[in-house]
């Protein structure tokens, strides 16, 4: 499964949608994709799971990458 992940890079910041950004991640769970960041000391807001036709338009973004944790 696929999970969008919407995140502050910093721990301690109070989520503003200006400065939220996101990355995709394979993970089997919600709780996988927590523990697969869990070193990153992100401030994750919200994991999305993605259905098909919603990653499909997530892949023409120029931005999209997934990450390999």
């Amino acid at each position: 499964m696929i999970f969008k992940v919407f995140y502050q890079e910093l721990p301690n910041e109070v989520p503003v949608r200006e400065r939220t950004k996101s990355l995709y991640l394979e993970a089997e769970s919600e709780r996988d994709v927590r523990v697969k960041l869990n070193d990153r000391n992100l401030n994750i807001e919200y994991i999305q799971l993605l259905n098909e036709t919603h990653l499909a338009y997530e892949k023409q973004s120029e931005n999209f990458t997934m990450e390999n944790v």
